[in-house]
Order: C-alpha cells, then sequence, then structure tokens
C-alpha cells in the first residue's frame, strides 16, 4: 500500500492543505483559501472523492467551495461538533479578522473513533479537540502519518485564548491521543512545517 501526501501552503496566513492519496483513491484535507494549486494537481492526478476537515476555522474552509465546484462529486466530512462554523463567519472566526469565509454545509459528519477509507488506506479519527469544539486528527497508522490541524505544531500547541477553546482539554486530548503514537509518526500541521511524535515528546514546552 503506497500512500502519498502532498502539501500545498495557501491562503492568508498561510495554511497546509493536504492531499493525500492511495492508489486511485484521493482526499483534500483542509482546503485554505487561493486553491488553485490543489486543484490543478488534482486535475492532473485524479479528482478527490473526499474533502476532510480537522475543525472549522475559516482559514482551514475558505477553499471547500472552490475544490466543490470543480469536483462535484467531492463529499465534505466535518467534525460534527464545528459544524455550524462552516457557515457562520462569527463562528469560525473570519469575521472577528476582517474577513467573512464560510463553506458549504457538511455532507457528513465525522465524531471521534470513526474511521476514513481513502483507497486500501484507513485513518483514524482521533479526538484532538480543544482548540476548537470538534477538532479531530486523520491518523494512518500504516502511512505513519497523523493531519492534526492546529491541534500541535512544531514546538507548540493550537490557540487556546479564542473563543470555545479549551486549554486543558486539548493539552490532555495531545498526550493521550497523539503522544501514545509511534516514534515515526510523521506529524502534519495545519500551519508550519511537519514533526515527528519523538521530537515533540522531546522537546515541545507545552507538553513537558
Amino acid at each position: 500500500m503506497n500512500v502519498t501526501i502532498h502539501t500545498f501552503a495557501t491562503g492568508l496566513l498561510p495554511t497546509n492543505t493536504y492531499v493525500l492519496r492511495c492508489e486511485d483513491a484521493c482526499a483534500v484535507v483542509d482546503p485554505a483559501q487561493h486553491p488553485a494549486a490543489v486543484i490543478d494537481h488534482c486535475r492532473e492526478h485524479g479528482a478527490p472523492r473526499l474533502i476532510l476537515l480537522t475543525h472549522g476555522h475559516g482559514d482551514h474552509i475558505g477553499g471547500v467551495a472552490a475544490i466543490q465546484a470543480a469536483f462535484p462529486g467531492a463529499e465534505l466530512l466535518c467534525p460534527a461538533a464545528d459544524a455550524d462554523m462552516l457557515t457562520d463567519a462569527m463562528a469560525n472566526l473570519s469575521q472577528p479578522f476582517g474577513m467573512t469565509i464560510t463553506a458549504p454545509p457538511a455532507d457528513r459528519l465525522i465524531s471521534p473513533g470513526e474511521t476514513v477509507e481513502i483507497g486500501p488506506s484507513r485513518w483514524q479519527v482521533l479526538d484532538t479537540s480543544g482548540h476548537t469544539p470538534g477538532g479531530v486528527t486523520y491518523y494512518c497508522a500504516e502511512a505513519a502519518a497523523a493531519v492534526v490541524g492546529d491541534a500541535l505544531f512544531a514546538g507548540s500547541v493550537g490557540r487556546t485564548d479564542i473563543p470555545r477553546a479549551d486549554e486543558r482539554r486539548l493539552l490532555t486530548n495531545l498526550r493521550e491521543r497523539l503522544l501514545t503514537l509511534p516514534d515515526n509518526t510523521r506529524i502534519l500541521p495545519g500551519h508550519g512545517p511537519e514533526t515527528t511524535i519523538a521530537r515533540e515528546r522531546r522537546s515541545n514546552p507545552f507538553l513537558q
């Protein structure tokens, strides 16, 4: 089984959009604003069947409508507790930052404990909420990779000084759900460079 992961940093912050491929199947994770490069990649290499969201903040959903317009068959999956953020610019925090970003409603709501299939690869939905009420991580053991959204970064963790965030919940979930993964697991965050579980367990000051 060959899983490939392509990263596109787009939008104003910028935000990492990931294209996950396994055999003839493809999923786009957290399509940010201005996803032209993502669309071009998918037109060349194969259309996505799924759009996966790690959480509902505006910088992670700004490209959803464009991806769905380019690939009408792509099903949008959103964590259940963040569903209202897709259509509410105040809830997804884009409006307080001077933008109005929304996305179409989810086709399917997901919860921790479920599994998402991308071809023969299986991605576990892990509870990494705390940055938002419903934040999740998509983890594939065979690929040794976890797409974590804004829960964990290289040397840092997601912000909790924002509405609906919960610092204790986030740190508990990171320790129980992510730091228990194998050392070689690639951590693919919503912003900045990727890291590994071993590196964050050893040196992340928020997790000591």
